[in-house]
C-alpha cells in the first residue's frame, strides 16, 4: 500500500465518517448530518493541523480500533476515554504519532458518549453534495464502518506547535436544555407545559444519531388528529403519540407531522450528543 490510510480493525457499536456537514439542501429532502458533537470535531481537527471542515471518525460507546498505513498524527477528544497504541497507553485530548503498521485502540468512553478521531490530512472519502457525513436516515455518505474497511487520508498539513489547553468535562449529572417554545405549543394543555417544565425526564436507550428520545411523564395534548407535514430544524422537540419528547439531532428528518412543542438552541445540542441513556433531563422552556 503505497497511500496513506487507516484499515479497522475494531468498527464498535456505531462509528461513522462525520464533517461539519451538508446544510442547505432541506428543500432537497436532505438533511445536515454531521459531528453531533461539533466542538469536539473540530478541536480534534486543530490538534493535528487540520481544517474544521476535515472528516473524522465519531465513535459511539464502545470505541474502535484502526490500524495505520503509513505514519499518521492522530488526536481523541470528546468523551473523554482510554487511547493505546500498540497496546501502549498514550494519550487522549492531544496530538499522538502513531507509526505506520501501528493500531490505534480507542475504548469505551468513562463517561460520556461520542469520541471523536481525527487524523492529519483527514478522511479523504467522495463527499456527496459537499460533505464526508455519514446520514444515518438517508444512507448518504460513507457507509458506517465495519471490520477490515479502509479508509484513504488526505495530504497531512502540520500539526501547531504544543497542544491546546484542554479541561476535562466532569459526567453530566443532568442535562440542562433550554426550549424556546413554538411553533405548536398550542396543541398542548397548559397542565403539559407544565409537565415539560417539571416533569422527571431521562434519556431513553433508544435514542441515536436521528434524536434524543426521552423517558418520563407524557405531554397531554389540546388538539387531536395530526397536523400535515412540515419542515423540522436541527433542535426541534418533537412530540410523537406516545406524548415522549423527542429532541431532533444532526440526521433528523427534514419534514415531520408530529407538533413541535419548541426547540433547543443549538449551542445546547453537544451535551445532548453526549449524555447517556438514564442521564436525567430537565427542560427549561422560554417564550419569544
Amino acid at each position: 500500500m503505497n497511500r496513506r490510510a487507516i484499515s479497522v480493525v475494531r468498527a464498535g457499536a456505531l462509528s461513522t465518517v462525520q464533517d461539519l456537514g451538508r446544510p442547505g439542501h432541506a428543500h432537497l429532502g436532505v438533511g445536515r448530518a454531521g459531528a453531533l458533537d461539533e466542538p469536539a470535531h473540530r478541536l480534534a481537527n486543530r490538534l493535528v493541523g487540520n481544517p474544521p471542515e476535515a472528516a473524522t471518525v465519531e465513535t459511539t460507546l464502545t470505541g474502535c480500533a484502526v490500524r495505520a498505513h503509513g505514519a499518521v498524527t492522530v488526536a481523541v477528544t470528546g468523551a473523554p476515554c482510554p487511547v493505546a497504541v500498540d497496546g501502549r497507553p498514550a494519550a487522549w485530548g492531544a496530538s499522538v504519532r502513531v507509526p505506520d503498521g501501528a493500531v490505534l485502540d480507542v475504548g469505551a468512553p468513562t463517561h460520556g458518549l461520542r469520541a471523536y478521531l481525527a487524523f492529519s490530512g483527514g478522511i479523504d472519502v467522495e463527499p456527496v453534495l459537499g460533505s464526508r457525513s455519514t446520514d444515518v436516515l438517508s444512507g448518504l455518505g460513507p457507509p458506517p464502518l465495519a471490520d477490515g474497511a479502509e479508509l484513504a487520508l488526505g495530504t497531512a498539513r502540520p500539526a501547531p506547535p504544543g497542544a491546546d489547553a484542554l479541561p476535562v468535562p466532569g459526567p453530566a449529572r443532568e442535562l440542562v436544555l433550554p426550549v424556546l417554545l413554538g411553533p405548536r405549543d398550542d396543541w398542548f394543555t397548559d397542565a403539559a407545559l407544565r409537565t415539560l417544565a417539571s416533569g422527571c425526564f431521562s434519556v431513553s436507550p433508544a435514542s441515536n444519531r436521528i434524536g434524543m428520545r426521552t423517558e418520563g411523564p407524557a405531554l397531554e395534548r389540546a388538539k387531536e388528529g395530526e397536523l400535515p407535514s412540515e419542515g423540522m430544524v436541527l433542535g426541534a422537540v418533537q412530540v410523537p403519540p406516545d406524548g415522549r419528547p423527542v429532541l431532533f439531532l444532526a440526521d433528523h428528518p427534514t419534514t415531520g407531522g408530529y407538533p413541535v412543542v419548541g426547540v433547543v438552541p443549538e449551542r445546547w445540542l453537544p451535551a445532548a450528543a453526549q449524555a447517556v441513556p438514564g442521564t436525567p433531563v430537565r427542560f427549561v422552556p422560554e417564550r419569544l
